[in-house]
Order: structure tokens, then C-alpha cells, then sequence
């Protein structure tokens, strides 16, 4: 008997082990090669000079990278609300039963997701360009070009406008997860629900809800994460411009580490967004399960 149980024991690690030593190479390596780069003066040549924790010092004080901070919070709380608030609302909507062909909505809700990053900042650029976007089409097309303008060049809406193809990328993944979760809510809780007259909204907020917030808190997770490290359609689309206006960290990261060619510098800053993010999950989620605690006392 233990002759036939030893091989399917070996066979379980071997599988285990190939995806662990996968994320440790592409996960773990790369950030202890970071932290171990960010206490040099490095220009990415074969001379490093140690300077400590010189580079987290100015860190602290970096004015641009504090800028860029308040910019990715701004992108977490606009995605929260929307992609995961959004995508619960679909979720809703197709599920009910006065919808029909459910797999088609799911089907083309999810395809955003699959799009490059990149190309759907290069299909947003397009939608907000100032000479052959729809937008600025539509307000003229109404008889109100006065209305048309430079969209990514309004530095008080710039951040709004970065944030729209990031919602509408992602709803569709979400809206996945989410119908994931509900299919395993018991229907008999709903017709209950609905012979005692509850609405539509009733339901959402009295049984969908709290059955499913351990998977709401994993989307708020994933959605913090992404959005800490957000780079590719906001690279494409601005820059990080005008002027600093739409800078994130990995942006920024970016710029010192690959234009100034300050590796060292630029190590500190992936340092600093890989502990940012950790903290901002953690305080999400002390602040979830507080609102949680409460309302159930």
C-alpha cells in the first residue's frame, strides 16, 4: 500500500515544484535583484557605487513620486467603483431571467480583456484626438464645437479620461468572477426571496452580497494590485503628461530608470511600489472587514 501511494505522493511535488520555482524566478528574483540594486549609484554599466539608503532617503522626498502615488490611488478607487461596481451591476442585469442569450453577453462582456494593453490605449488616443475623434465629432455633428477640445491636454481631466479605458478594459473580467461566485448561491434563497416580494435590488444587497463578499474582496485585491503597477495604455496615451498630470509609479519608474539611465534609482522606486501596493491592499482590507464587523453587530 505504500509501495502505491510514495509515487503519487512524488508525482504531486514534481507538480507543485515546477510552478513554485516558476514564480520564484519571475516573481521573488527579480525583487530581491531590486531591493539588492537599490542601495547603489548605478547608471547600468559595470560600475556600481554602494550609497546605502541614500536613494530611499530622496525617495521620501520625492515630490514626483508622491505625485505619481496620489495618481495610482486616484485609478484604484475610480476601478473599484467601476470596474468591480460595474461589473456586479452586469452581473446582475444578465443574470436575470427577462434576459436572453446570457452566453453571448458574457462572451462579449469578457473579450476587452483579451485586448493588449497597449492597443486599447492606442483605440482610446484615438477617441479623444482633437481632430478625428469622436468624440470632438459628436459635438459637432450636434452643433456644439465650442464643446470640442484637446481631451488629453486638460490637465484637470486627464486622470478621468485614463481611467475610463481602464474601467471598460476590465469589467468584462470581473463580471466573470463575479458570475462564478453567484452560480454557487442556492436558487432556492431567490424564489424564496421573490415570494416575499423582494426586488430585484433587495436581492442584490440582502442575499447576493454578503454570500459573495470573500470573492468581492479577492476582485478589490486583484484591482488594487493591477492598478498600483499601471503603465502600458496610460504610456501610450500621454506619457505621463501634460506635464506631470496623468505620472504614475511605474511610469515614473520607468523614466529615471531607462531615459536618465539611473538604475539604482529606478530599483528604489520598483521597491517603493511593490511595499505601497502591500500596504494599500492590507488597509483595504482591515477597512472591509471593519465596515463588515459593523454591520454585523
Amino acid at each position: 500500500m505504500l509501495h502505491a501511494i510514495r509515487p503519487k505522493r512524488n508525482i504531486i511535488i514534481l507538480y507543485l515544484l515546477i510552478p513554485t520555482a516558476l514564480f520564484l524566478f519571475t516573481v521573488f528574483v527579480p525583487l530581491v535583484t531590486a531591493l539588492g540594486y537599490s542601495v547603489f549609484e548605478w547608471k547600468g554599466g559595470p560600475v556600481k557605487t554602494f550609497t546605502g539608503l541614500t536613494n530611499y532617503v530622496t525617495l521620501l522626498h520625492d515630490e514626483t513620486f508622491w505625485l505619481a502615488f496620489q495618481h495610482n490611488i486616484y485609478l484604484v478607487v475610480a476601478c473599484i467603483i467601476g470596474q468591480i461596481g460595474i461589473a456586479f451591476i452586469l452581473v446582475m442585469m444578465v443574470g436575470s431571467k427577462f434576459v436572453r442569450l446570457k452566453g453571448i453577453h458574457r462572451t462579449f462582456g469578457f473579450f476587452p480583456s483579451t485586448i493588449s494593453a497597449v492597443c486599447i490605449g492606442l483605440i482610446w488616443s484615438i477617441i479623444y484626438h482633437n481632430q478625428y475623434g469622436i468624440i470632438n465629432w459628436f459635438f459637432k455633428a450636434i452643433g456644439k464645437p465650442e464643446l470640442c477640445r484637446v481631451w488629453l491636454n486638460e490637465t484637470d481631466l486627464v486622470m478621468l479620461l485614463v481611467s475610463i479605458p481602464l474601467i471598460w478594459q476590465y469589467i468584462g473580467y470581473y463580471m466573470v468572477i463575479i458570475l462564478s461566485a453567484i452560480s454557487s448561491i442556492n436558487e432556492e434563497l431567490y424564489e424564496s426571496a421573490e415570494i416575499d416580494g423582494a426586488s430585484g435590488v433587495q436581492k442584490a444587497c440582502y442575499i447576493t452580497l454578503p454570500l459573495i463578499k470573500n470573492i468581492i474582496m479577492v476582485c478589490i485585491t486583484l484591482c488594487i494590485a493591477g492598478n498600483m503597477k499601471a503603465f502600458d495604455s496610460i504610456f501610450v496615451m500621454t506619457k505621463g503628461g501634460p506635464g506631470k498630470a496623468s505620472m504614475v509609479m511605474a511610469m515614473y519608474g520607468y523614466q529615471i530608470s531607462l531615459n536618465q539611465n539611473n538604475m539604482g534609482y529606478g530599483s528604489c522606486i520598483s521597491v517603493g511600489i511593490f511595499v505601497l501596493s502591500l500596504l494599500v491592499i492590507a488597509g483595504s482590507q482591515a477597512f472591509i472587514k471593519f465596515l463588515t464587523h459593523e454591520k454585523e453587530i
